[in-house]
């Protein structure tokens, strides 16, 4: 017994000395500091935007999906029910939440580039307001933070306007998703959803548009400025029709955040990224980024470049109900001179040389 108790006490003892030298080790182990933890909270802040955009409407209608062969089929069946009756809502300005807008995460996703928004102009509250957002990049990181999240100042700098960003009408067809992109103030591109808030919404409306569009995305890569713009003038009609004063804006930096492959005019990956475009209204990019665990590794992560969207000064339209080709052509010529002029004065201010030029086509 005696024996026993001996061979115990020493276990014990020799444990006691394992937990101490354990505890010892980790206490003087040097902790994280506050700026890693910062960091961190950066990357893991781009992290959920990035697999929002890219998954959360796909896994959300397989997982619905899914519950249709189980017990759970009700969740299912109420929410088609939902969306059948809510069919309509991201066409009449949507469901904007302003919690959403100011979420403490938008803070230190702006950060991780970091995202600056540059007044050049006031806008008057008394107008409403098409905001033209170039260039497209992979995926409109400027335009989201400064039009979508309240990180950057917009409510402060433009009082009493509201911003809206549009984005393809598709996205409104996945469940959750849809809710997610209504909260934060996204709406379709289309004529009507447009049309609505430029004209049944009151005044101080601003609705960004990316002119460019996924046709543009396919020529995104560091160092290029190139747009599609020459043939876009839709905006320009609807400007006229609603009496909406035009703001060209444009983000530097925003295609430096990805690296893509870029397939030339005519062959044939780019002929099956062109159709895809066209049947399914985004563009099919060979991209990557940064990965999680280093800068060094590849991934899906953006780079952390700085970004500087400068909002220009407004274009004044009048409201033509009927507005001829000429007039569309003669403010879309104006647009296009104010855009070229915001280039050209703020472009060696953030990261452009003299020499580079904007080119539209």
């Amino acid at each position: 017994m005696k024996t026993i108790i001996a061979a115990c006490s020493q276990n014990l003892s020799g444990s006691r000395a394992s937990i101490q030298t354990a505890l010892r080790t980790l206490l003087a182990a040097p902790w994280p500091s506050q700026r890693d933890v910062r960091s961190w909270l950066q990357l893991l802040s781009v992290l959920q935007w990035v697999l929002s955009f890219l998954l959360l409407g796909t896994v959300s209608l397989l997982v619905l999906i899914y519950l249709v062969f189980t017990s759970f089929w009700p969740i299912s069946a109420l929410y088609l029910a939902w969306i059948i009756f809510d069919w309509d809502t991201p066409e009449k300005g949507g469901r904007r939440l302003p919690c959403l807008r100011r979420w403490s995460v938008w803070r230190y996703f702006r950060d991780y580039f970091p995202v600056k928004l540059v007044k050049t102009h006031d806008l008057s509250p008394s107008h409403n307001y098409i905001i033209g957002s170039h260039p497209h990049g992979i995926l409109c990181v400027g335009a989201f933070c400064n039009f979508i999240t309240g990180s950057t100042g917009f409510g402060e700098m433009f009082p009493g306007i509201r911003p809206f960003l549009t984005t393809l009408a598709g996205n409104f067809r996945l469940p959750i998703f849809r809710e997610y992109l209504m909260s934060g103030g996204l709406c379709p591109v289309t004529r009507r959803a447009i049309g609505y808030l430029l004209s049944n919404n009151g005044t101080g409306n601003a609705v960004a548009i990316v002119i460019g569009g996924a046709a543009e995305s396919l020529s995104c890569r560091p160092g290029v400025t190139t747009l599609i713009l020459k043939n876009r003038k839709g905006f320009v009609r609807m400007a006229l029709q609603h009496g909406a004063h035009l703001v060209p804006s444009f983000s530097f930096g925003e295609n430096d955040l990805f690296r893509q492959v870029v397939f030339e005019e005519g062959s044939w990956m780019r002929s099956i990224q062109q159709r895809f475009q066209k049947m399914m209204g985004f563009a099919p990019c060979v991209f990557y980024g940064r990965g999680l665990t280093s800068v060094q590794s590849r991934g899906f992560l953006p780079y952390a470049r700085p970004i500087t969207t400068v909002v220009g000064e407004p274009v004044t339209v009048p409201k033509i109900e009927n507005p001829s080709r000429e007039m569309v052509d003669m403010y879309h010529d104006m647009y296009v001179c104010s855009l070229l002029k915001l280039f050209n004065e703020n472009k060696t201010k953030y990261g452009l040389s003299e020499t580079d030029e904007l080119h539209i086509i």
